[in-house]
């Protein structure tokens, strides 16, 4: 099973379940739930108030849209956003997604309430025939799996 729920700490401002756009189209449309102004050379974490549950042998990657470069501007300063099953319900932030915005502009850039800013892509992953995993579990947010 994936699906796309609400943070609860967000779920006063009513966030949308992302959609895909055409009958086509890979990506799922992430929106920012809150109005966000981004410094020229600043990054932001841009909230979407949205956490994600997915099956074990999958990670939704989330990738920029392809106006956000060119119209605004802004990139996602870690490229590409993996978020992997164990992410969902931790205890750091419910799992909230979270994309990091960089404006490599020279004009201050904002972020509306419901801008789309980035489209989301399951995919199944691979693991190595030698792989027995290292037993750590998931603690937080943000880099927590680099922390031990």
């Amino acid at each position: 099973m994936r699906q796309f729920e609400i943070v609860e700490a967000y779920a006063y401002l009513n966030p949308q379940i992302p959609k895909r756009q055409t009958e086509h189209a890979a990506g799922y449309d992430l929106a920012a739930i809150e109005a966000v102004t981004i410094e020229p050379g600043e990054i932001k974490m841009i909230p979407t108030g949205l956490k994600v549950k997915l099956p074990h042998e999958e990670a939704l990657f989330i990738f920029p849209r392809s106006s956000l470069g060119i119209k605004k501007h802004l990139m996602m300063s870690n490229s590409v956003g993996v978020v992997d099953a164990d992410y969902y319900n931790n205890e750091n932030n419910e799992g909230h997604i979270m994309i990091p915005l960089f404006n490599f502009g020279n004009e201050l850039v904002t972020i509306a309430v419901h801008e789309r800013i980035a489209q989301g892509v399951f995919m199944r992953f691979l693991k190595t025939s030698d792989d027995t995993g290292d037993g750590h579990l998931r603690l937080g947010g943000f880099g927590s799996s680099g922390k031990h």
